[in-house]
């Protein structure tokens, strides 16, 4: 298992550092070439070191842009895992961490825009600086080349009427500039996980700028109006040969050095970047669509207290892993949106299940027509790693808290099911289960499900296989003196479980120690679906009360990522 943790987080650094290799070298090298590179001397001439920031920031642009689309790809996603499903799972698992890595390649994003716009808004100064020079400078000079012909401009500013803000709107590269870092601005805004949470059309929609986004990019470098000197100019009239009499010429020349200068654009190579993986995109799109019309048959439908529907659902060919999750739509609430939802059934039964909560605009208005109606749905998925790792401990610790409890739903099915067969997978000999919420109202559905559990168990002599406390972090007055007034009944007055639900928050250190008391020589391995912050308290609650004996109990840490 230490071995795992050091594999999981080996591959996730070497990627991690493979891309921040690959952003450092870009820019440098870049960097470097239009900065030092000859065809660019009159360039730098007028624009000094801002051309290389640009130009530098461009290249990082596209790298990034061309990675951006690739870890939303679900499907590529999720034919990777099946075809590297003879590498380590913990290898396959890296695989989950998929928005992570887009959201960090957004953010770079976000900052070479930052440098690439605030570089050119330096660059036209500059240009424009220099196109009102009168002084007889390399710069004025230069600037004045479009009189000479079509093919001699540098300065793409040929008046002196120019400001920036016209630049911004009437040029190719301004407006689609401007766009660009509009749109970016506001999907990067959009997708804060409050937005996400609250307000998830907002960011569905709005992450559909992208198309103009890549629309834009791709103009973007087409009007070509930084440029060098060319190839067959340099032969001719070579800048450290010739520069110096550009500023003096005389009307009747003679030496070598008398012709201009030509110049040339930067091809727009952007193109080149994202065309492979928009294809790809475009593809995954075909195929979302494709097995989204593929039928689905809604069995049951059961409406839980708390404003809470549970659908379950069959549909050919559909296999499922604990921990997995799928995408929804309902065309008659919207065409284009997919919401998605944690499985909570277990592999072992003939349906799949989700259940909705009210969170928000389209949850509300799909539990309203389910109540009325039963409209057409369509699944794509099951996606995500399965949550295996659960079954290899002989003691699983398992916390969830808020609406961290949904996957757990599949997992303590799956290992009942497993248990009653015996299942040669199944090393789980004792469950203990923390869920920490707010309040139950929302989750009064797993409340029911832990109470049918808890039966089961009992019926069948293995009441000790299961040990779930219930920690209520939000509580006012009536429900503490409802709580003191049955206390001595043998259900819970807030669940109606025989466990007791504590008020606050579980001290960890004893919840550890009791675990460590109860099984002095065992593996225990620790799950948790929740926040950071509680991550961060487990994993020390994990070293703090492993023992250093290799014959007595180790707590392992795993972080789900559902």
């Amino acid at each position: 298992t230490m071995g795992n943790w050091l594999v999981n987080h080996w591959f996730s650094a070497a990627v991690l550092a493979a891309w921040l290799g690959i952003n450092i070298f870009l820019f440098t090298y870049y960097f470097l070439f239009f900065d030092w590179d000859e065809r660019y001397f009159y360039t730098r001439a007028i624009l000094g070191s801002a051309l290389a920031w640009a130009r530098a920031s461009a290249k990082c642009l596209n790298f990034n842009s061309m990675l951006i689309l690739l870890p939303v790809c679900r499907n590529l996603l999720s034919f990777l895992r099946g075809t590297c499903s003879c590498c380590r799972r913990t290898l396959r698992k890296q695989l989950d961490h998929n928005l992570t890595f887009h959201k960090l390649v957004a953010y770079a994003l976000a900052l070479f825009t930052a440098v690439h716009t605030i570089a050119h808004l330096f660059n036209l100064e500059r240009y424009n600086h220099s196109q009102q020079a009168t002084d007889g400078s390399l710069p004025a000079v230069l600037s004045k080349m479009h009189l000479h012909g079509s093919n001699k401009w540098l300065n793409p500013i040929h008046s002196n009427q120019t400001t920036v803000e016209y630049v911004a709107f009437t040029t190719i590269p301004g407006l689609t500039g401007v766009i660009i870092t509009l749109a970016l601005i506001l999907m990067v805004t959009s997708s804060t996980e409050f937005i996400r949470r609250n307000y998830f059309e907002v960011f569905w929609y709005t992450h559909h700028l992208f198309l103009v986004y890549f629309a834009g990019l791709v103009i973007h470098g087409i009007a070509g109006l930084v440029r060098g000197q060319t190839e067959k100019s340099m032969e001719e009239v070579h800048p450290h040969r010739c520069a110096q009499y550009l500023t003096q010429k005389d009307e009747d020349c003679s030496h070598d050095c008398c012709k201009d200068p030509e110049f040339g654009s930067i091809p727009a190579e952007s193109w080149k970047w994202v065309l492979a993986p928009f294809l790809l995109y475009i593809f995954e799109r075909i195929l979302r669509v494709w097995r989204g019309w593929q039928k689905v048959f809604v069995t049951k439908v059961v409406m839980h207290p708390g404003h809470v529907l549970e659908l379950q659902m069959q549909k050919k060919g559909f296999r499922m892993e604990v921990g997995q999750y799928i995408f929804v739509n309902c065309p008659d609430i919207s065409l284009l949106e997919w919401h998605p939802f944690t499985l909570t059934s277990a592999p072992e039964e003939d349906f799949f299940s989700i259940h909705i909560r009210d969170a928000g605009d389209w949850t509300g208005r799909l539990i309203n027509t389910f109540q009325q109606q039963m409209p057409r749905i369509k699944v794509d998925g099951p996606f995500g790693t399965a949550s295996e790792d659960v079954f290899q401990y002989e003691v699983a610790m398992l916390v969830g808290a808020g609406i961290g409890v949904t996957p757990f739903a599949s997992i303590l099915k799956s290992i009942w099911y497993k248990f009653q067969q015996a299942d040669q997978i199944l090393k789980t000999k004792k469950i203990y289960f923390y869920w920490i919420c707010r309040e139950t109202g929302a989750f009064a559905w797993f409340n029911d499900l832990l109470a049918s559990l808890e039966q089961k168990m009992a019926e069948s002599g293995k009441a000790d296989f299961l040990t779930y406390r219930l920690f209520l972090t939000g509580w006012n007055n009536s429900i503490a003196n409802n709580v003191a007034l049955h206390f001595d009944t043998a259900t819970d007055t807030v669940t109606g479980l025989r466990h007791k639900t504590i008020f606050g928050r579980p001290m960890w250190n004893s919840e550890f120690a009791a675990v460590a008391a109860a099984h002095p020589r065992s593996v225990v391995g620790v799950f948790l679906c929740g926040p950071g912050p509680l991550a961060k308290s487990l994993q020390k609650s994990c070293h703090q009360h492993s023992s250093l004996d290799p014959r007595k109990v180790k707590f392992y840490f795993n972080k789900e990522n559902f």
